[in-house]
Formats: C-alpha cells, structure tokens, sequence
C-alpha cells in the first residue's frame, strides 16, 4: 500500500511515522508513505499556496493550481487510479468500517487542509471524497491524516503481531472492547474479577461478551443500533438492559 500526503508541514509528521507499528509496517514493506511539500508546486518566488477569498470574509483559502498540480505529479508518479482524500471539518467522520474500506484501496492521497479551507473546485473536481475526524476544528489536517494513517496501518496483514488484538479491539464488530485485566491479581483492595483467574476459558468467553455488550449499552447505546448482533447476543442484551433497570 501507498500513502502520499500533501502538506505544508511534511515535519510534522517525522516522529509519529517513525514510531512503532507505523515504523514497523514501513521497515518490513507494508506500507510506504510520501510527504509532500506543497509549496514546491508553486511557480513564484514568493511560494504562495492561499490568497484572499473572492467576495470578501476573514482568513485565507488555500488555492486550487498546487493542489492539482500535486495530485497530478503524484498519480503519475503512482502510475495507477488513487483515492484523493480531503481532510475537513465538512467530511464525513472517519470511523473503524471506513478505516476496513480504505485498507482495501492500493493508493491514497490525503490533503491536508488550512487556513480558511480549500478553493471548492478542489472539492468539485479533484477529490473523492472528504474526511473528517471529529465535530470539531484543528489548525489543520495534518493530525488527522495521521489518525488514518495509524488506523489504517493497523489493519494491514502483519502490521500488528498477534492479529487477535485487532479482532478484540473497540469497534470491530462495533462493540466497545471488554475490560482488561494483567498482574498483579489484586493491587490495594481492588481484585481482578474471579472468572478471569478461572482457567475455564468458555467462562470467560461468556463474561468478555456479556461485558462487551454491557459497556456499549452504558456508554455507546448508538452503536448497538448499527451493529448486526446474533440471536444469542440480542437475548443477552435483553438480560443486561433488565439487570440494569433493577
């Protein structure tokens, strides 16, 4: 898999592509990952990459001719059909099921917004699709291209030891994860529940659902709507939300 990504500070991005399961992922050829800066698709001396916006307001609008002329160097570097990605507040939010769609894509370019925004003709003619991280509002895309990044990373055969933490992690089946316990057994008064210490892994196979399904309906009620649960999940569910209203 490729990953490009238009910037205007490739620096941000040094320490967190150069640490653990990212670093790892690149080292063993998994993934490789170009910056690009997006001042050097400028033509004046000056590099200038935003202007004023047409019919006035605040701030500044980055503008359309780089931002081609870097998707357009960078397709036919690739030589092959990439998903152009804009990183913005206007995107739809990034989620685990959009994360399983992008591992599938061979080349992504991710854009990383500024200032005021982008010129819209960026959004009409060259970009896929938008994506956002969160109802709220960065500096920039640069962080949120490296939350995709990270999580698309992850989900790459071999990227991560022991592929079962991806299958037990929060929201891939749409679930949050059950609670984790590790040594020691009991710390001050607080025990690791009894099941777990148990050996009878079907126990605990029942308790880590029966927790999984408790949690999501405490904290993330609005998941259990989206998630495809099996007969036995919903009877169980049926059980927690009574032992609840007790």
């Amino acid at each position: 898999m490729r990953v490009d990504i238009i910037t205007l500070f490739p620096s941000m991005f040094k320490s967190p592509f150069e640490e653990t399961i990212i670093k790892r992922a690149q080292q063993n050829g998994l993934i490789e990952i170009h910056l690009h800066n997006l001042r050097d698709f400028t033509t004046d001396r000056h590099r200038t990459v935003d202007d004023v916006p047409f019919g006035g307001g605040a701030g500044m609008v980055m503008k359309v001719e780089p931002i081609y002329k870097a998707i357009s160097h960078i397709k036919a570097e690739v030589g092959e059909k990439a998903r152009v990605i804009l990183l913005s507040p206007q995107g739809k939010t990034f989620s685990q099921k959009l994360a399983f769609q992008l591992v599938k894509e061979k080349n992504l370019i991710l854009i990383c917004g500024r200032y005021e925004g982008v010129d819209e003709r960026v959004r009409e003619y060259l970009v896929d699709e938008e994506i956002s991280i969160g109802d709220y509002v960065l500096s920039g895309g640069e962080i949120a291209a490296m939350v995709i990044v990270d999580a698309v990373v992850r989900l790459l055969p071999g990227a991560v030891g022991d592929e079962r933490s991806i299958r037990e992690n929060s929201f891939y089946r749409g679930l949050l994860d059950y609670p984790q316990y590790t040594r020691p057994a009991k710390f001050l008064n607080w025990e690791v529940p009894e099941v777990l210490r148990s050996g009878n892994h079907q126990k605990i196979r029942e308790w880590r659902k029966r927790k999984m399904l408790e949690k999501t309906l405490l904290r993330r009620p609005d998941l259990l709507e989206k998630t495809k649960l099996t007969s036995e999940e919903r009877k169980l569910l049926e059980e927690i939300k009574r032992q609840i209203q007790k």
